[in-house]
């Protein structure tokens, strides 16, 4: 009893629902290894009594917690209410977020007055911002907390859209370095918003990778989740290149011409795409051009850039140039340097200024491509533009972990746990933040992180966006099923999200794909954020297990006929999927009983847009069934609808095939026909096959006689969350 009640002071679970009506006990060492992963002694029976005692003290005199969260148009939070009658409030507002930057001071009554509904005659609402808060009682106790002040929801799409999901690597243009670029992104929003209509185009996590040979490929593992990867660079577009003196212009003409051998490789000799040999190339070119002196203007941005960025640049930039030295393990360096802030740090930041200076050059020239390709999408017309991509975590070796080493959980990973798909559970080796730290910081390195992403975007879709309420922390050396859950506190983690969002005009999508908790997806549709809706997986769960009629889909959603993780609407249509996994061997029951239950799958998804009159040209078309799949959607009222890219061209490859390593070559296959030959953005652009199913799109879809769904979420049931890390 005394354990539980630890845990559940920290926000540590003690059980877990798999399924409906069954419940399981973690095991009380996990429970114990994650209190102490959270700093928290519960190794022996006097330890627990010991640090509940202490947890429970602390809470009974708490005045506040570390974060205080009040939503603009609500009462004041229910912990300022119920201070002491008396009590004086005093705000000191964030700097910048108001023109009269003096603090604000309220005092609590004793009881309600005459004000608006809800709120006490005593309430103020203070400005939007992260500001700081502080409390004085009557009886002269005092406490202070960061106080963040958010609207009460996130910016919504301006009105119905369609737009393409597309992995950026897999994107080559005839131009591309051997993988796609920002020059292809750019390119892929400039034409599909000015010639398709399209409203958006979404990418994967564009994070910086943790260098190595091999390189992890997964855009799911960065090194770090604050700063872009440049390789993603477009070399020829930054500014300086065409500035190169003559040696280094022979250089660089050599460069080319393997970026040209690579890029040929991959499109017509069957080669996959190649992350390490890109950017070996890329940063040989990068470091020619970095001796190219910046001008005045450009210098001027530079140092503007350096300034917002601050320290988390330079520690980021520092653990790339301490990689190039001692290898990407940081936790094998030299111990001295497995510190950011230690003596012996600062004397390698001064012995490597210059590798500083050039990868923040690098995260520099980065964002202003990335900021060019927003720019792009907004020029063509696009009323939301890119759609980046919020990993759900970082590499444990990565430059997040080392220069945030206090809000990491030591010892953890998040995964997902055991359930009716899943029977082991799922380990994504990707170590947690600690709820605590993030907490006392006003979350501050969370708040850091989605203004950088936000930079940029026109929207921002968060990965395992249940992660914002809680997440799955393994502990080390011990299997998926001997987790537990651990919570966050939700209404701030969702407060910060909003007030970064609504500062950044940006739409926020959650990939709510899964086993989700109760209460969730409706907590994240109060305020705003849109869902994901896969329509392979919309049924009637609760009724006859039928495909879901389009008018009961939900309103707040991104609608897709697929995502990365799962496979293309052809290889959905045909079966190849399922011939795939059995390959490999991943299938649960024999090959013909799963092709015989996803054959009738298939006939009762394309039975039903026959009779709905989505399927004109009949039974036995791939590509018809295809266009059939995306007018269903348009007749669902989802807020926006997604294209998977490859489904344009009738691509039967998955890019990711979750369960898989070195089985699949996840995360490194360009965009391909139906043949299975990869083709470039041109060759896309130009594409028969894809004009015909955007043609769809463009139309004025048929909506006769469907009605809108409400809004906000629907109880349903998805999909295993799987993915592969």
């Amino acid at each position: 009893m005394g354990l539980s009640r630890l845990a559940a002071l920290h926000g540590v679970a003690t059980s877990f629902s798999p399924s409906a009506d069954v419940t399981v006990s973690v095991p009380d060492d996990t429970v114990t290894a994650v209190l102490a992963a959270l700093g928290v002694d519960a190794g022996t029976p006097a330890d627990v009594r010991r640090s509940l005692a202490a947890a429970e003290s602390a809470a009974a005199s708490r005045l506040l917690p570390p974060t205080v969260v009040a939503w603009s148009g609500e009462p004041p939070p229910a912990v300022l209410s119920a201070l002491p009658p008396g009590t004086v409030l005093t705000v000191d507002p964030e700097p910048g977020t108001t023109d009269a930057p003096a603090p604000l001071r309220l005092r609590v009554l004793s009881a309600p007055a005459a004000s608006a509904p809800g709120s006490p005659a005593w309430w103020t609402e203070p400005p939007l911002g992260v500001h700081r808060l502080t409390v004085r009682t009557p009886d002269h106790r005092q406490a202070t907390a960061t106080l963040v002040v958010a609207p009460d929801r996130v910016p919504q799409p301006p009105g119905r859209t369609h737009g393409f999901l597309v992995q950026l690597y897999s994107l080559l243009s005839a131009r591309s370095w051997g993988m796609g670029d920002l020059a292809d992104l750019a390119d892929l929003a400039a034409w599909s918003g000015r010639t398709l209509g399209a409203g958006f185009v979404q990418v994967n996590p564009l994070h910086a990778a943790v260098p190595g040979s091999p390189t992890d490929p997964s855009p799911y593992r960065p090194s770090s989740r604050r700063f872009p990867d440049p390789i993603h660079l477009h070399i020829e577009s930054i500014p300086e290149y065409g500035h190169v003196d003559e040696p280094g212009r022979t250089v660089l003409d050599d460069l080319r011409q393997q970026a040209a051998a690579l890029r040929e490789a991959v499109l017509n000799k069957g080669a996959l795409i190649d992350r390490d040999a890109v950017w070996e190339l890329k940063k040989q070119a990068l470091e020619i051009v970095h001796q190219v002196p910046l001008t005045p203007g450009r210098r001027a941005a530079y140092c503007d850039f350096l300034a917002a960025q601050g320290q988390a640049l330079e520690d980021h930039a520092l653990w790339c140039a301490l990689a190039e030295v001692h290898g990407p393990r940081w936790r094998t360096w030299p111990e001295g340097l497995r510190d950011p802030r230690s003596p012996q740090s600062a004397r390698a930041r001064a012995g490597l200024l210059e590798r500083v200076d050039f990868h923040c050059r690098l995260a520099w020239l980065t964002d202003t491509q990335l900021a060019t390709a927003q720019d792009a999408a907004r020029e063509a017309g696009m009323s939301v533009g890119i759609v980046h991509d919020l990993a759900v975590g970082v590499h444990p070796d990565g430059a997040d972990t080392w220069a945030q080493q206090d809000a990491f959980a030591q010892g953890m990973s998040v995964g997902a746990p055991p359930d009716a798909f899943n029977a082991h559970g799922q380990d994504w080796g990707l170590p947690p933040w600690r709820p605590d730290a993030l907490a006392a910081t006003g979350y501050a390195p969370y708040r850091h992180l989605l203004r950088g992403l936000l930079a940029h975007a026109g929207a921002l879709r968060i990965d395992h966006v249940m992660g914002l309420f809680r997440l799955w922390w393994v502990p080390e050396g011990r299997p998926p099923t001997e987790g537990a859950y651990v919570s966050h506190d939700a209404e701030a983690m969702l407060a910060v999200l909003v007030l970064e969002a609504h500062r950044a005009g940006a739409v926020v999508i959650g990939e709510d794909l899964g086993t989700v908790e109760p209460g969730v997806r409706e907590a994240l549709a109060r305020r705003g954020v849109l869902g994901t809706s896969v329509l392979w997986f919309e049924r009637d769960w609760e009724g006859t297990g039928c495909p879901l009629a389009p008018e009961r889909w939900r309103q707040d959603c991104v609608a897709t006929a697929t995502t990365h993780d799962l496979p293309s609407t052809a290889a959905r249509l045909t079966g190849d999927h399922v011939t795939l996994r059995h390959r490999l061997g991943l299938l649960a029951q024999g090959l013909e009983q799963e092709l015989a239950q996803d054959a009738a799958d298939t006939a009762e998804w394309l039975g039903y847009l026959a009779r709905l009159g989505l399927l004109p040209e009949g039974e036995g078309d791939e590509e018809a069934a295809v266009r059939a799949v995306h007018r269903f959607l348009l007749r669902t009222p989802a807020r926006m609808v997604g294209v998977w890219l490859p489904d344009t061209m009738g691509d039967r490859r998955p890019q990711n095939l979750p369960g898989t390593w070195d089985q699949y070559p996840n995360w490194r296959l360009p965009v391909a026909d139906a043949e299975g030959h990869p083709v470039t953005l041109e060759e896309i652009a130009a594409s028969p096959r894809l004009h015909r199913l955007m043609e769809v799109l463009t139309r004025r879809p048929d909506t006769t006689g469907v009605a809108a769904a409400p809004e906000g979420p629907r109880a349903r049931t998805a999909p295993p969350d799987a993915r592969s890390s």
